[in-house]
């Protein structure tokens, strides 16, 4: 195995050991931090306890040594040992040393023994030690020096050595037994750990689990139901308003998409009728190859529009900030907004055909701009003969169409379409003589969906001035109703100066 494939190995092992969910992942981190804990515990008490045990002997040979020390008469020379009745269990596992010459040792014990060689190294340094040596088992040694006092002199060094030995059997197990006791104490504690975490929490995260269920079927019916605060810990309460607002971002761009829809439907309907108005009249009668072209030309600039229409309302949809300024000339774009929303004279149509015409493109879904058209509405356009405003062309025409629509829908015989520039900007004014915008509705006018009568007889969505008024916001413009003008309607549209 390669340098490069160990690490990758391990690396995906772990990511299968790791848990998928939440509750896995705390439990895992409680157990493990359980885990650290309990293992610095055991070892520290361990250690603790064989340290005590280990005292306990050193006390218990020192006592013996003490004991033993005092049979030893160091006064005179040769040293020597003084026998004691009923001292055969206190000369157990004894060395006693004058010096380095050994004197006396235990009857079990070799003199030239492991455990008498250990006794008579530590016999040499005159000091009290301890030492351990195995034989076996293991045992523990410890030297107590005894020193002499000669008449009239101070006490001398230490003359006679007094070792004591025990085997360390019995408190090793008892080490070992405690070990065990703490490492199935330990186990059973992280057990414990491991099933409490886990229960509290899976209790903790329920409400998560019920809140994160109920935004997911209210995203997808756009529900109007929201969390709130309600009775819930802190940071469930922040959830919950998370929660709120990711939902009504989500309402937010549904009700976005849905205004698109409708604005481009609304949008599109204008050019798709005049196609549909060409064709029919193309149809009506056989045409000279003059008129079909004609009638081809008229089809492709309706296609043109459609395509400029969609380009521009989504990249306003994309944008949702002020539009990329630019330069048009205002004049222009309503000379071409005036023929396209005339029809064309045909010298050679009958009174029958224009009938016909005028009832196919009825059918067909036209506006009645159209209509308007052909039952004699003039479209007059005042002003200089170049103005320029400072936004893109195909946005002008989207701002003013909508409003040059309504008009033609709803005047009676014109449409007056007044252009004045200004120091800081364009102002363009939609004039018609029809019967106004009711007092009313007033208030409701740029509200997208609402029309004054929707059972007048005219088509309609109620979507135009509400995009006409949003294109001309991203521009740095604006769309106003002028409720002061009495005969008929007058809408104005301020655009920055090119």
């Amino acid at each position: 195995m390669t340098t490069t494939t160990a690490p990758r190995l391990i690396s995906a092992l772990a990511g299968r050991c790791r848990p998928r969910t939440l509750r896995g992942r705390l439990s895992l981190v409680a157990l493990t931090t359980a885990t650290l804990v309990m293992v610095v515990l055991t070892v520290v008490f361990n250690a603790i306890v064989r340290q005590h045990l280990q005292q306990q002997a050193d006390d218990e040979l020192r006592t013996r040594a003490s004991a033993v020390a005092a049979t030893v008469d160091t006064r005179h020379q040769p040293v020597r040992v003084l026998e004691t009745p009923h001292d055969a269990a206190l000369d157990t596992n004894v060395w006693i040393y004058a010096g380095t010459r050994l004197l006396e040792h235990p009857a079990s014990a070799a003199a030239d023994g492991t455990i008498t060689r250990a006794a008579t190294r530590l016999a040499a340094h005159g000091v009290k030690r301890c030492n351990e040596v195995t034989a076996g088992d293991r045992i523990r040694l410890c030297a107590e020096p005894v020193g002499g006092v000669r008449p009239g002199a101070r006490p001398t060094a230490a003359v006679a050595t007094v070792v004591t030995a025990i085997n360390l059997a019995p408190y090793r197990a008892s080490a070992d037994t405690l070990l065990i006791a703490s490492l199935a104490f330990d186990a059973t504690v992280l057990a414990c750990t491991y099933v409490l975490t886990r229960l509290a929490v899976g209790r903790a995260l329920r409400p998560v689990r019920t809140m994160t269920e109920q935004a997911t079927r209210w995203s997808v019916v756009a529900s109007q139901e929201r969390f709130g605060t309600g009775d819930r810990p802190a940071e469930l309460s922040r959830l919950g308003a998370s929660l709120d607002e990711l939902l009504d971002r989500i309402r937010a761009v549904l009700r976005h998409e849905q205004q698109l829809t409708r604005e481009l439907s609304h949008e599109l309907r204008n050019p798709l009728a005049r196609i549909t108005a060409e064709l029919d009249w193309w149809q009506a009668r056989p045409r000279s190859a003059d008129e079909t072209r004609t009638t081809h030309t008229a089809i492709a600039e309706a296609a043109a529009s459609m395509r400029t229409i969609c380009e521009t309302v989504l990249d306003d949809a994309r944008a949702g900030a002020h539009t990329v300024p630019g330069t048009t000339d205002v004049m222009a774009v309503l000379r071409r907004f005036t023929d396209q929303r005339s029809p064309r004279e045909k010298a050679n149509i009958s009174v029958a055909e224009s009938t016909v015409a005028e009832t196919t493109v009825a059918g067909a879904g036209v506006t009645e701009m159209t209509r308007a058209g052909i039952t004699g509405v003039d479209i007059t356009l005042d002003g200089p003969d170049t103005v320029l405003a400072g936004v893109p062309a195909a946005l002008l025409e989207r701002i003013v169409a909508p409003l040059i629509d309504n008009a033609l829908r709803y005047a009676r015989s014109r449409v007056a379409l007044q252009v004045v520039p200004g120091p800081d900007g364009i102002r363009v004014a939609v004039v018609d003589d029809g019967p106004g915008v009711p007092a009313t509705f007033t208030t409701q006018l740029f509200q997208p969906g609402r029309r004054a009568e929707p059972a007048d007889g005219h088509t309609g969505a109620g979507l135009g001035l509400p995009l006409a008024r949003r294109l001309a916001h991203s521009a740095g413009g604006a769309v106003s109703h002028d409720a002061g003008h009495t005969a008929g309607a007058r809408f104005v549209v301020d655009l920055p100066a090119g």
